[in-house]
C-alpha cells in the first residue's frame, strides 16, 4: 500500500524568510567586525517597515539600517508597488545589550567549559534517500523554488513574477519507506496584476486568465527545467517526477498582495522549512539571528553532522539524534539515538539504540567551544543558511574580508562545514564496519 508523505518550503522572499536573512545578515556583520560577537536578533517586517530588536554584546558598531536594505534589496522588493521596498521602507532599531545573567553563565576563564547559551533540546537527523541524506520531499520542495527564482532574476519568462512564493511537495512512497513518485506539487507565487479588468473584461475574467497563465507557465516552464536542473546534477529525484503529478498552482486565485505588505513576517517562524521537512523531529528553537553560544543552533548542526555521517557510515538508512543542555552547562545532559529500526549492517544488529548513542556521545565533543572550532561558527556564515535550509547543502569554502585588531584581513571560511562527511571512517571504525 505504501503512503504519501509532504514537505513544503518557501522563498527567499516569503516575509518570515526575509526576517530570517535580515536577522542572520546583521549577525554576519558583527561577527565580521567581532568573531566573539553574542547576537540574539529578531526582526520584524511589515508593510513598508523593518524592526530589528534583541539583545547583542559586541565590541562591534553595525549599520542596521545598511545591512537590512541590502539584504532586502538583493531578495528583490525594489519596487514601491510591492509596499515594501528598499530604498523607501522605514527601519527601526532596538537592539540593547545582552544581559549580564547570561553573559556570566556562558563566558569562562578557559574557553572550552564555555557554557551553552540555554538550555532546550536540539534534533538531527538524515536518510538515505537522496544524496544529500535528506528527505526527497524537502530537497525537491527546495529545487522548485530556487529555480523559480533564478527564472524571476533572468527575466527572461514568466516576467510577471514577484519575490514571495511557497511549494509543496508530495510523494508517494513504497511499503519499505522508498520515494516512488511525486503524487502533488502545490506552488503558491507572487505575481503583477498583468490582466487588468476593463470594459471588456471583468474582475473574475482577468482573475481566471491570470490563473490560467501562471498554471501552464509553471506546467510547462518551471517544472521541466527543475527535472533538468536535478538531470545535470546527476541526482535521481528527476525520475520521481512523471507526467502523472496533481499540480494546484495559486489555489486560492490571484496572488499580487504579497510579501510582508501581504502578511508580517518574523524571524524563526520557519524551523520545519529551515530542517527537515516535518521529518524527523525538531526541539523547537529557531536559528537564524542567534551566534553560536546559542545551542539551538550550534548543536543542531552538530546533531545533523553526527546523523549524516552515521547514515553514510552504513549504520543505519534513517537516523535521528537528540542533544540536550542546561545554561551554563558545556557537557550536554543527555546523548540519544533513534534509527527507527531501519536496515543496518550484520556487525550491529545486536546494538540497541541506546548502545549506539552510547558510543557516539564518547566519539564526538559536543560542549558549545568545541562545535564552534569545528565547524568555524565564529566566521560570517550565516546569511547563506538562512533561506532554502540550513540542511542539505554541500560545504564550500569562499575568501571572506573580516575585521580583526582594526584592520581589514581576507580569510578562506567555510560554509555547511556541518555537512561534511568527514567522520565516517572514524564511525566506521569505531563500529566494526572497516
Amino acid at each position: 500500500m505504501g503512503f504519501l508523505f509532504t514537505s513544503e518550503s518557501v522563498s527567499e522572499g516569503h516575509p518570515d524568510k526575509v526576517s530570517d536573512q535580515i536577522s542572520d545578515a546583521i549577525l554576519d556583520e558583527f561577527l565580521r567586525k567581532d568573531e566573539h560577537s553574542k547576537v540574539a536578533c529578531e526582526t520584524l517586517c511589515t508593510t513598508g517597515l523593518v524592526v530589528v530588536a534583541g539583545e547583542v554584546r559586541s565590541e562591534a558598531y553595525v549599520d542596521v539600517q545598511h545591512v537590512a536594505r541590502r539584504v532586502i534589496e538583493r531578495i528583490g522588493y525594489t519596487k514601491s508597488d510591492y509596499m515594501f521596498d528598499a530604498n523607501s521602507c522605514g527601519i527601526l532599531s532596538a537592539i540593547h545589550e545582552q544581559s549580564s545573567d547570561i553573559n556570566q553563565g556562558v563566558v569562562r576563564e578557559s574557553e572550552d567549559e564555555q557554557g551553552a547559551g540555554d538550555q532546550g533540546i536540539m534534533f538531527g537527523y538524515a536518510c538515505n534517500e537522496t544524496r544529500e541524506y535528506m528527505p526527497a520531499t524537502l530537497i525537491l520542495s527546495h529545487v522548485i523554488l530556487k529555480e523559480l527564482a533564478v527564472i524571476r532574476r533572468e527575466g527572461e519568462v514568466m516576467t510577471y513574477l514577484r519575490p514571495d512564493s511557497k511549494s509543496q511537495v508530495t510523494v508517494q512512497y513504497d511499503d519499505n519507506g522508498r520515494p516512488q513518485r511525486v503524487h502533488t506539487i502545490v506552488v503558491s507565487t507572487q505575481h503583477d496584476e498583468f490582466i487588468r479588468p476593463d470594459g471588456s473584461i471583468s474582475d473574475k475574467e482577468a482573475e481566471r486568465q491570470m490563473g490560467e497563465k501562471i498554471r501552464e507557465d509553471v506546467r510547462t516552464i518551471l517544472i521541466p527545467r527543475v527535472k533538468k536542473r536535478l538531470e545535470r546534477a546527476h541526482d535521481k529525484l528527476a525520475d520521481l517526477i512523471g507526467d502523472d503529478y496533481i499540480l494546484h498552482v495559486n489555489p486560492t486565485g490571484k496572488f499580487v498582495i504579497g510579501g510582508p505588505h501581504g502578511d508580517t513576517g518574523l524571524t524563526g517562524r520557519k524551523i520545519i522549512v529551515d530542517s527537515y521537512g516535518g521529518r524527523g523531529a525538531h526541539g523547537g528553537g529557531a536559528f537564524s539571528g542567534k551566534d553560536s553560544s546559542k545551542v539551538d543552533r550550534s548543536a543542531a548542526y552538530a546533531a545533523r553532522h553526527i546523523a549524516k555521517n552515521m547514515v553514510a557510515a552504513g549504520i543505519a538508512e534513517q537516523v535521528l539524534v537528540q542533544l540536550s543542555y542546561a545554561i551554563g552547562i558545556a557537557q550536554p545532559l543527555s546523548v540519544y539515538v533513534d534509527t527507527y529500526g531501519s536496515k543496518r549492517p550484520e556487525a550491529l544488529k545486536g546494538m540497541s539504540d541506546g548502545q549506539i548513542a552510547e558510543k557516539i556521545a564518547g566519539l564526538f565533543d559536543l560542549r558549545p567551544a568545541a562545535i564552534v572550532r569545528e565547524f568555524g561558527l565564529r566566521n560570517p556564515i550565516f546569511e547563506a543558511t538562512a533561506s532554502y535550509g540550513h540542511f542539505g547543502n554541500r560545504p564550500y569554502t569562499e575568501k571572506v574580508t573580516l575585521l580583526r585588531d582594526g584592520r581589514e584581513v581576507e580569510r578562506e571560511v567555510e560554509f555547511f562545514g556541518w555537512e561534511k562527511l568527514d567522520a565516517v571512517d572514524k564511525l566506521k571504525k569505531a563500529f566494526g564496519l572497516a
